[in-house]
C-alpha cells in the first residue's frame, strides 16, 4: 500500500502530537435482509460513533435491484455516507467489517449473497490499495449505479479516483433498477 496524503491538511493527535492527514471517506451501505432501513441507520450511527471519523453527509436512500446476486434475491436499500477521517485505511476496513458483524452479516461462498448489511469503502482521499483484503478505490464502484447515484446526490462534483467524474460514470452506466425512496430517511445523528 502506498499513502499519498495531502501534506497541507493535517490533524494533530492530542496525546502523541503525531500529525495525520485528514481525508474524505466515501462509504457505500447496502441491505437486502431483515429490517433494511434500521440496518442502514445503525451503520450510519456506528460510523458516526467511530473515533476520528466525522460524518459530514448521508445520501437519500435508494431501492435497487440486486446486481450479480443469486436468483430470487430481494431488492437492496442503498445509501452513501461521506465523512472526514484521520484513520488509516486498514483501521477503517476493520471498522467496516466490525459494523457488518454487529448486524449479523453472514458471509458465504456464494458471490453477492443476500446480506443484512454491506459496508464498503469506496474511496479514502487519494489513497490507493491493491491488496486482497483492501482495494481502494473500490474496484467495481465505477460500474455500480447503486453507488454512483446516491454519491452524486451528496457530492455533485465528485470524482472517482482513476475513473473520472461520478456524473459521467453514472451517465454511462444508467440508472435502471435504481429508485429513490423519499419515504425513507437516514438521520445524521
Amino acid at each position: 500500500m502506498t499513502e499519498t496524503p495531502n501534506p497541507h491538511i493535517v490533524d494533530a493527535d492530542t496525546l502523541t502530537g503525531e500529525m495525520r492527514p485528514i481525508r474524505q471517506l466515501v462509504v457505500s451501505l447496502g441491505s437486502n435482509l431483515g429490517e433494511r432501513i434500521e440496518n442502514l441507520q445503525g451503520a450510519v450511527r456506528a460510523l458516526a460513533d467511530t473515533p476520528d471519523v466525522w460524518v459530514t453527509s448521508v445520501s437519500p436512500v435508494y431501492e435497487t435491484e440486486p446486481v450479480d446476486a443469486p436468483e430470487g434475491s430481494d431488492n437492496f436499500l442503498n445509501a452513501i455516507v461521506l465523512a472526514d477521517t484521520t484513520l488509516a485505511a486498514t483501521r477503517l476496513m476493520d471498522r467496516a467489517l466490525a459494523i457488518e458483524d454487529a448486524f449479523d452479516r453472514q458471509r458465504s461462498e456464494v458471490l453477492n449473497a443476500p446480506r443484512t448489511l454491506d459496508v464498503d469503502l469506496i474511496v479514502l482521499g487519494d489513497r490507493r490499495s491493491d491488496e486482497d483484503s483492501l482495494r481502494l478505490p473500490h474496484p467495481r464502484a465505477a460500474q455500480r449505479a447503486f453507488v454512483l447515484r446516491p454519491w452524486l446526490d451528496v457530492d455533485p462534483g465528485a470524482e472517482l479516483l482513476g475513473h473520472g467524474r461520478v456524473a459521467d460514470l453514472l451517465a454511462a452506466v444508467g440508472e435502471d433498477g435504481v429508485v429513490r425512496r423519499d419515504d425513507l430517511v437516514l438521520d445524521l445523528e
